[in-house]
């Protein structure tokens, strides 16, 4: 899978003088039947809070993209994933961090929806109600909107 960089809020300087490493972030796409799709919000405390996502979160060391998944969706969700497929990557150059988001959709899980961690959800359908949304997750509604493949070798920036 390739990948493309986005520049989140190019207008606000990065840190000078440091190497900065990529995060590896699992992000899953909770569809159901009906094409709607689950954002959630991100909670008090982290960057971007009260920005709407879809959900997911950091690799540990040594976990593959489904075991930080189905892990990160426990924690925040309450749930357990049953049925995934690897979608798409991209990467997001943020004031506060680079990171490398590896998107799965998520057709089949068990258990209700908690929001363990203070957020907010909404089951969503193009176009979305819910906002402000997270630079990140724009890609992923143009991807779903059009149904085509991510093509490569463009620099996309975002100005939300």
């Amino acid at each position: 899978m390739t990948s493309k960089l986005m520049i989140a809020h190019p207008e606000v300087a990065r840190p000078q003088g440091i190497e900065r490493v990529s995060i590896d972030v699992a992000v899953g796409i909770l569809m159901r039947p009906d094409g709607t799709f689950l954002l959630t919000s991100r909670p008090f405390g982290k960057p971007y809070a009260g920005y709407w996502e879809f959900p997911g979160g950091k690799f540990e060391i040594g976990e593959t993209v489904e075991q930080a998944l189905k892990r990160e969706l426990h924690e925040e969700l309450g749930i357990t994933v049953r049925e995934m497929q690897y979608w798409k990557v991209t990467s997001v150059d943020y004031p506060h961090a680079l990171v490398q988001l590896h998107f799965c959709k998520v057709f089949e899980w068990s258990g209700s929806l908690q929001m363990r961690e203070s957020q907010s959800g909404s089951w969503e359908k193009l176009p979305v109600r819910v906002g402000p949304i997270l630079p990140g997750t724009l890609p992923v509604l143009e991807w779903l909107k059009s149904g085509c493949a991510y093509e490569t070798g463009t620099e996309i920036q975002i100005d939300q």
